[in-house]
């Protein structure tokens, strides 16, 4: 017989509070469980494989309502694999964007942290503090009456 696990053993396993299971089970996240004859929840371990895959989705910042979608499209069975390889397919390559963004943030804050190792290092009080930064995004024009429509 395959072991059970009560609901708050699952919570110790995978983080989450048995309220956050609870939540998970209404939203139609997790199959219900099957149940003790006491009522109380019962996890087997396909369950935490589910809710592992469900963490997964979560940390890459999948919303409740795409994982729901998905989780009723994994419930209806295997003929629904096309539909739910499409929903990681267009997911996967939006994590991939949000890294490379993640990434080029990173290396403008790490050319932003030498700048100042840099002027914590110069003697040049005077020099202008905003000098040799890198700026990702194109300044402002300046507003001049030409472009600002002359407006007296």
């Amino acid at each position: 017989m395959e072991t059970q696990l009560t609901i708050n053993e699952v919570a110790a396993r995978t983080g989450l509070s048995a309220h956050t299971l609870r939540y998970y089970e209404r939203a139609g996240l997790i199959a219900p469980v099957t149940r003790a004859p006491g009522g109380q929840r019962r996890y087997a371990a396909s369950d935490l494989d589910w809710i592992g895959f469900l963490l997964r989705l979560r940390a890459t910042r999948m919303s409740i309502g795409q994982m729901r979608a998905f989780a009723r499209l994994r419930r209806e069975g295997n003929a629904t694999a096309p539909e739910r390889r499409q929903m990681l397919e267009t997911h996967l390559a939006a994590v991939e964007s949000s890294i490379e963004l993640m990434q080029q943030s990173a290396k403008a804050l790490q050319a932003k942290i030498e700048h100042y190792r840099a002027l914590e290092g110069s003697a040049q009080k005077d020099s202008n503090p905003d000098e040799g930064e890198i700026h990702a995004y194109k300044p402002l024009r300046k507003r001049t009456r030409q472009t600002a429509g002359d407006r007296r």
